[in-house]
């Protein structure tokens, strides 16, 4: 089949699949599929994508290494995955949630903690001995501080406003650009299929508005709290002593927001004093290739499947 012996990485979202090949005769590729499709079983869709790698780069797959947005218990199954790959089992096949692969691009091995929120939010904290994983619920029962929550929490402003029982907000006018007759948009979301892709896509605005207007204000700050109690559980529940330091990282496209980046800063500061803030080393992509390179004794290991 080929030559060369290769770590093949799949950072695999809704939006989209990153894909990184690393073998010693070139330099790392780094290329793009389509997302998951979550109406579809998982496995057969990243190896499909493994074994499309291999017929491109014509690479033989040593390792395959995936970070999953949504992985579930039933899905976590590595042997499966390795089998699936029909066109030449990879010698060895990693298998975790996004929020592993996300702390190990942003922090690599070291402990600490890393909130990735974009339409959802998962954190994900590791100790000493320990791995404990915060949120990540999704938009029904968690995901608190997130792009969804954030757009959720704006529309229910909207509505509160229209109604009279909330405050006037500037909020109603970006919800109009969407749905210009505001009480038919519930029937609207309630019947599509990218109702929360596109609430989610609401958070710009809400962060944009926040300097002056005093419910989208509001709203983030609520969001920043959510997100630095979260890292605070997190860190707690590893610490081996109540006074270690911990490393933090805050990823994803709710922090791009000024109002969120500083209330988050502030509030983790309160809850968690010895907590520092450092920026991301790298992205889920960069994560999912460090998975072949976790020392045996890792307490992250405990949360991938291995085959």
């Amino acid at each position: 089949m080929t030559a060369a012996g290769a770590v093949v990485a799949i950072d695999a979202g809704q939006t989209g699949m990153k894909v990184r090949v690393v073998h010693r005769d070139a330099a790392p590729i780094d290329q793009i599929f389509p997302g998951i499709r979550t109406h579809e079983p998982l496995l057969p869709q990243l190896a499909a994508v493994a074994m499309a790698v291999t017929r491109e780069h014509r690479v033989r797959i040593d390792v395959l290494a995936a970070g999953v947005s949504g992985l579930t218990p039933a899905e976590a199954d590595a042997e499966s995955l390795r089998a699936a790959v029909v066109t030449g089992p990879p010698d060895r096949v990693l298998l975790a949630h996004d929020s592993v692969t996300s702390y190990l691009g942003a922090l690599g091995d070291r402990p600490g903690a890393v909130v990735a929120a974009g339409t959802g939010v998962v954190t994900l904290a590791v100790g000493g001995h320990r791995v404990a994983r915060v949120d990540g619920w999704g938009n029904i029962m968690g995901d608190a501080g997130s792009g969804y929550w954030i757009g959720r929490e704006a529309l229910d402003a909207v509505m509160r406003a229209h109604d009279g029982r909330g405050p006037r907000t500037e909020l109603s006018e970006l919800a109009a650009q969407y749905w210009p007759d505001i009480e038919s948009a519930y029937i609207e979301l309630q019947g599509a299929d990218d109702r929360v892709a596109r609430i989610a896509a609401l958070a710009r605005g809400v962060a944009a508005l926040a300097d002056h207007d005093d419910v989208a204000g509001a709203i983030c700050r609520r969001a920043a709290s959510e997100l630095a109690h979260s890292v605070a559980t997190a860190l707690d529940r590893v610490a081996d002593a109540p006074t270690d330091e911990a490393h933090v990282a805050a990823v994803g496209g709710v922090f791009h927001a000024n109002a969120i980046r500083a209330g988050f800063a502030r509030e983790l500061a309160l809850r968690y004093p010895q907590a520092r803030l450092h920026a991301a080393q790298g992205a889920g992509v960069d994560g999912t290739a460090e998975l072949a390179r976790l020392d045996p004794g890792h307490p992250l290991l405990s949360h991938v499947s291995v085959a």
